[in-house]
């Protein structure tokens, strides 16, 4: 099979990824309000939150070199057995540390799915499809961060916070398990042997000081630091606006929402404003939208806010790893999207433990301004890092030359 000879594979892949993402996306809310109940502070919050990336941050380089010389496919089975037993385990543990543990293996276990997942539409994906594709692809994450808090909220509530919690995180792990009904035959062998054996280890060095590659990378972390801090902290926020749970399920979930509509019309408004545009756009207004979020404002005004704030976060992701891939030396694909993963995990680490920091000295809504400065941050280095390649992946004049590579992968696959 060619890349981008059909896309079969894609719809399973954004199925599965749907699944997992969606045990995650309820769990990770399940989690801050099961360790609310067993007497965790906001800092507390933040240093469980941040565990969830730590275990990944020092495992994701070398899952990509091992990705980019053989199969995607087993990563994927391997991340949904981590996310599963991640949040079951998180549902009967009776102390804080015990949730961070498990929060960890949680994370792994992601990091593996995404991996794996990730790595698989590079390598499947003819250039011209790969903005369209990682687009389609991360789909699957916003429906499951769509359907995960909805889920949390309905189960979430009442008197009883430490059981209702603990229910959600196991109906979490049974539901990471349904990822495994849509994994069958979804890597193609033919491209897998074409992999195998092409030279030597591209080292880390080159691939970070490819045109391209650190900014994809910053913009990536940013936009993936407010959405995993909006997950964690508004329901902190809520408990302390009187918020119902089901209420703060349903505006995470309007967030997803609203990210979906994003990467639905992504092709056209990569065509209206290009890439590098549309990225210091959408970074720009987020950074106002988040610091919004620290005003006292109704539910309905938080409504429209994380609505906007959605639909601008679903441009960062996508094109950040088209930006990764396409700027990464020959051979090193699969390793240039496990450092953008490394510097995603790097945000979720800091980023929690900062917000649990500032929250517990100017209160919780503190840490919404703390992202705003980072995604302006983000929208500066989106305007002035030129994009390595258009829509359609048009190479820049200055980046590594990929044409002969790109005739041979496709006489391998011939």
């Amino acid at each position: 099979m060619r890349p981008g000879a059909h896309r079969g594979w894609l719809l399973r892949l954004v199925i599965a990824f749907s699944f997992a993402q969606g045990a995650v996306s309820m769990a990770r809310p399940a989690v801050s309000y099961r360790a609310l109940a067993l007497g965790a502070d906001e800092r507390a919050i933040g240093v469980i939150a941040g565990v969830y990336a730590l275990l990944p941050l020092f495992v994701a380089v070398p899952l990509g070199r091992r990705t980019d010389h053989g199969r995607c496919a087993p990563l994927l089975p391997a991340g949904v057995v981590l996310i599963s037993g991640g949040c079951a385990l998180s549902g009967i543990a009776n102390s804080l540390w015990a949730m961070a543990v498990w929060s960890g293996v949680m994370g792994l276990g992601h990091l593996c799915f995404v991996i794996g997942a990730q790595s698989l539409v590079a390598r499947q994906s003819a250039p011209h499809e790969q903005d369209r594709n990682f687009g389609h692809f991360t789909i699957g994450a916003s429906l499951g961060q769509l359907v995960g808090p909805i889920a949390a909220g309905a189960l979430i509530g009442g008197r009883d916070m430490a059981g209702t919690s603990a229910l959600a995180l196991v109906v979490a792990g049974a539901g990471a398990a349904v990822a495994f009904t849509s994994l069958w035959r979804i890597e193609d062998r033919t491209t897998v042997k074409s992999r195998t054996g092409q030279g030597d280890r591209v080292p880390v060095q080159r691939i970070l000081r490819a045109r391209g590659v650190p900014a994809g990378i910053f913009i990536s972390l940013s936009v993936l630091s407010a959405t995993d801090i909006l997950t964690a902290y508004l329901p902190v926020v809520g408990e302390h606006r009187g918020i119902a749970p089901s209420v703060i399920g349903l505006l995470l979930s309007l967030r997803a929402a609203a990210t979906i509509a994003c990467r639905l019309v992504l092709t056209p408004l990569l065509r209206l404003l290009g890439r590098a545009l549309l990225l210091t756009v959408t970074c720009l207004l987020a950074a106002v939208l988040c610091a919004g979020i620290a005003l006292p404002v109704p539910v309905w005004g938080l409504a429209v806010m994380l609505a906007a704030l959605g639909f601008c976060l679903g441009v960062g992701q996508p094109l950040s790893m088209t930006t990764v891939v396409q700027a990464a030396p020959d051979g090193a694909r699969s390793t240039a999207l496990a450092l953008r993963l490394t510097g995603n995990r790097l945000g979720q680490v800091a980023a929690p433990a900062a917000a649990g920091l500032i929250a517990g000295v100017a209160g919780v809504a503190a840490p919404f301004v703390m992202l705003g400065a980072l995604l302006l941050v983000s929208s500066g280095v989106a305007l002035r890092s030129p994009s390595p390649g258009g829509p359609a992946g048009e190479r820049a004049p200055d980046s590594e030359p990929r044409s002969a590579g790109l005739a041979l992968d496709r006489k391998r696959d011939a």
